[in-house]
């Protein structure tokens, strides 16, 4: 019976060994399998979120819970098997925020709509990949824009955070207020904030999941938070949300600002992931680019068809992927360890379906920190660096749009350049760009 798993077990290896090229890439199935429990545990808190904040834009939470596991599953294990790759995918924090809050809840788009325009953004994410035409977008941005989404992205969603939790409040004098501490709700969020920003401070890893968690059952003897009747059972129909996306309600010209912004967003999110974990291993080439990185870029643009089909907003490369190559994880094999990971917590569903949104609200603030935090790369000392990028920063959350702050920085970089007389310097794509958004600007919106 030893000899029989012992010959079981080297099979396996032999076999992980050919696919993922462990001991090229200097690992082992261990130290592989131990990378993907620890990526999937810190990044396995938007389970928890993702179906909260797109229940807001009137799906089915069940399905959401249900397209989230399974987008990030598809979309992790095909990063895993084709691009050979440590990155794990779900469905991208700002981005649900931007689906639920802006498109349906702000411009009032339907939800099968706003599906169809994430599908479309991932199709056009696909095409760029493959033509060859990311390389030319990629050079033809300049860096500190690119860092002033990310960083613009992560101020809306903490902006979002504060709202759901009620600390903060519309107010017609002053347009915001802080809102009612003693509130139940409010203060929930209030303790969760602590907790979660905490253990985060403290480097204990799943920090955020663990915060949720807390929060939820402190939540409960407050009367928040709604315990279900069991932990487990059967996984929740995905039906409401599977395939209803909108397609022909997306191409309308009046949606072409909101998909570019969806592409754009997870564009730039998806390089910074690339570049910021990879450059922590041997992964990037001598010029600082990614080894394979049209084949993770096509596995990442992927994830968002995948995700639209399935009922959920854009999916993802997770910067969380750093958790697992920090401790070893080097191949795709840890890819499919976490993809397996996310199959295996369908059957949780009652549990992530009774976590209130102000146990969420948390989160969303504290990731909104890390990815505010772009804004160190910025050279605030040159005004013709800063002035633009901090136009696309600010304005996303002041305006409650990410297409309206990538539109008006990109225009307001174009602008200033010229009058600096560095129009030469400019991209000419940038000034297609921008034409297009000034456009836009006189004749649509």
């Amino acid at each position: 019976m030893r000899e029989e798993m012992a010959i079981s077990k080297k099979t396996s290896e032999s076999l992980a060994e050919k696919v993922f090229k462990l001991s090229e890439n200097g690992t082992n199935v261990r130290t592989e399998i131990t990378a993907g429990i620890t990526t999937f545990v810190t990044m396995a808190y938007i389970l928890l979120v993702n179906p909260v904040i797109l229940k807001d834009a009137g799906l089915d939470q069940g399905a959401v819970f249900m397209a989230t596991a399974l987008a990030a599953a598809i979309s992790t294990m095909f990063m895993g098997l084709y691009a050979n790759y440590p990155f794990a995918l779900a469905p991208g924090m700002g981005l649900n925020a931007f689906f639920a809050y802006v498109m349906v809840g702000g411009m009032k788009i339907p939800w099968q709509t706003a599906l169809g325009a994430v599908f479309v953004s991932g199709i056009i994410a696909v095409i760029v990949t493959l033509t060859g035409i990311r390389e030319l977008l990629i050079r033809a941005i300049p860096l500190q824009l690119k860092h002033a989404v990310g960083a613009g992205i992560g101020l809306f969603i903490a902006f979002i955070g504060f709202k759901n939790a009620g600390i903060i409040v519309a107010n017609p004098a002053t347009f915001v207020d802080l809102g009612n501490l003693k509130d139940p709700g409010t203060l929930l969020a209030v303790i969760g904030l602590v907790i979660t920003a905490a253990l985060v401070a403290r480097g204990v890893r799943g920090g955020i999941l663990i915060g949720i968690i807390l929060t939820t059952i402190i939540g409960i003897p407050m009367g928040i938070t709604k315990l279900p009747s069991s932990l487990i059972s059967s996984p929740p129909s995905i039906a409401p949300g599977f395939l209803k996306l909108d397609i022909m309600g997306a191409l309308k010209l009046s949606m072409y600002p909101v998909i570019f912004s969806l592409f754009f967003a997870d564009l730039f999110d998806t390089i910074g992931t690339f570049v910021g974990v990879a450059s922590r291993t041997g992964m990037l080439d001598e010029h600082g680019n990614l080894k394979r990185g049209n084949k993770a870029l096509f596995a990442d643009s992927l994830g968002t068809v995948v995700g639209a089909l399935l009922g959920t907003s854009n999916t993802t490369t997770y910067v969380e992927s750093a958790a697992g190559v920090s401790v070893g994880g080097r191949t795709g094999l840890t890819s499919v360890v976490v993809a397996l990971l996310f199959i295996a917590s369908i059957i949780f569903s009652p549990i992530a379906l009774a976590v209130p949104a102000q146990a969420t609200a948390p989160a969303l603030i504290i990731v909104g920190v890390f990815m505010a935090s772009s804004l160190n790369e910025i050279k605030f000392g040159d005004f013709l660096e800063a002035f633009p990028a901090f136009l696309t920063a600010i304005l996303m959350p002041l305006t409650f749009s990410i297409s309206m702050g990538l539109a008006l920085g990109f225009i307001s970089y174009t602008v200033l350049m010229l009058l600096s007389g560095k129009g030469r310097e400019v991209h000419w794509v940038m000034y297609i760009l921008s034409i297009t958004f000034a456009l836009y600007f006189m004749f649509i919106r």
